[in-house]
């Protein structure tokens, strides 16, 4: 019977021959409607809310709230709201996240041309899926795959839904790639860094506000009661990014944006927060959001539009919003560092790794498995 050198058994002729190895890193954010319109945001919603890593309520209430409420009501004004940070490209977030992983696809591959790294970009919600983005890759010939959620600082929420998706899809493969995943990289150095550089180079080129404000994405109170470490990481980042630019505690303070519904979510509220200092006699507030790696509807339109209006409406005179990493140098740098970290022992990620060579090895290889085989019958 003939060799199959994609099983690695005995087996049918007619199969093909699997790619060389390579390696791969799974960008994962959030997603996005596949346009500004209710029609569009509707199934976006409805998938996102649905996942009980984001609404920790009993399933059966929640779906009649979800669809007999939520669903009826509000992607008319979510659609609204995506309609005024919308550009030609098309959404924001889909835009800067494609050009993140561009970026670090060359940076993880300059110094290896022909290299077998592979970094492609998924959405937990909306497409491209989770898995399908897996299933391409192994069909590539990905083995071994890195992934990063695009949320610095862990929740359930975010990170913790990400790996459902991937354990979900590995379920499912008959031979899924080796697998790691970063949870969080709240406190990375390079990460921090690259954040000051970012603001100060926005200082250097704006000016420089009375108060620099962070603005974390919220989750419900009891999430962190419940053990979700999320809160804990946002004051960490924050601690360190005033140390990092030699603030004091009254000139860097931070909130949490984005809630919903009654129920007591993460505090201060953003949304409180500006308007409580444009009444204290803050004039010029500069915001920042370093839970987002990519500029998307909650930092372009809630931060930008909604809460600048907030603060000149209590007397503020002028919020200025500082961009996001996207798909800065400093953001590639750094976050190509952090894979090479979270990689060490795969060969593929190694600087002096030489994919001829390897392949050559791989050829070797199955030669060996074929006489073996033949000696066997």
């Amino acid at each position: 019977m003939p060799y199959n050198n994609y099983t690695g058994v005995a087996g049918h002729s007619d199969q093909q021959p699997m790619p060389p190895v390579q390696a791969g890193v799974l960008l994962v954010n959030l997603g996005t409607p596949t346009a500004p319109t209710a029609r569009a945001v509707r199934p976006y919603l409805a998938e996102f809310l649905s996942d009980p890593r984001v609404i920790e309520s009993p399933r059966s209430l929640w779906w009649l709230i979800l669809h007999g409420v939520i669903l009826r009501l509000r992607p008319s004004r979510s659609a609204h709201a995506y309609a005024k940070v919308w550009t030609d490209q098309g959404s924001p977030l889909r835009v800067g996240s494609e050009a993140l992983a561009a970026g670090l696809q060359t940076e993880l591959g300059w110094q290896r041309p022909n290299g077998p790294i592979r970094v492609a970009l998924a959405m937990r919600y909306g497409e491209p899926s989770v898995a399908r983005t897996i299933e391409r890759l192994q069909r590539e010939g990905v083995r071994k795959l890195l992934v990063l959620p695009m949320y610095p600082q862990y929740s359930a929420t975010s990170s913790g839904s990400v790996i459902d998706a991937v354990m979900d899809t590995y379920k499912k493969l008959r031979w899924p790639p080796e697998l790691r995943i970063i949870n969080d990289y709240h406190d990375d150095p390079g990460h921090i860094e690259a954040l000051a550089i970012s603001i100060e180079a926005w200082w250097q080129a704006n000016g420089r506000g009375d108060k620099l404000l962070l603005s974390f994405h919220g989750i419900p109170e009891r999430y962190l009661h419940a053990g979700d470490p999320y809160f804990c990481q946002c004051h960490a980042t924050a601690r360190l990014l005033r140390e990092r630019l030699g603030l004091t505690e009254d000139k860097l303070v931070m909130s949490f944006q984005s809630r919903v519904g009654r129920e007591r979510w993460l505090h201060p509220y953003t949304d409180q927060m500006v308007r409580k200092l444009a009444a204290e006699g803050v004039k010029s507030l500069d915001v920042a959001c370093p839970g987002f790696s990519v500029d998307c509807l909650e930092t372009l339109e809630e931060i930008a539009m909604q809460n600048r209006d907030f603060f000149i409406g209590a007397g503020g005179q002028t919020l200025r919003y500082i961009p996001a990493l996207n798909d800065s140098a400093g953001q590639v740098s750094s976050l190509a560092a952090l894979i090479l970290r979270h990689t060490q022992g795969w060969p593929e990620f190694a600087i002096d790794y030489d994919p001829a060579v390897a392949e050559q090895r791989a050829i070797d290889a199955d030669r060996r498995a074929r006489i073996q085989h033949d000696r066997a019958d």
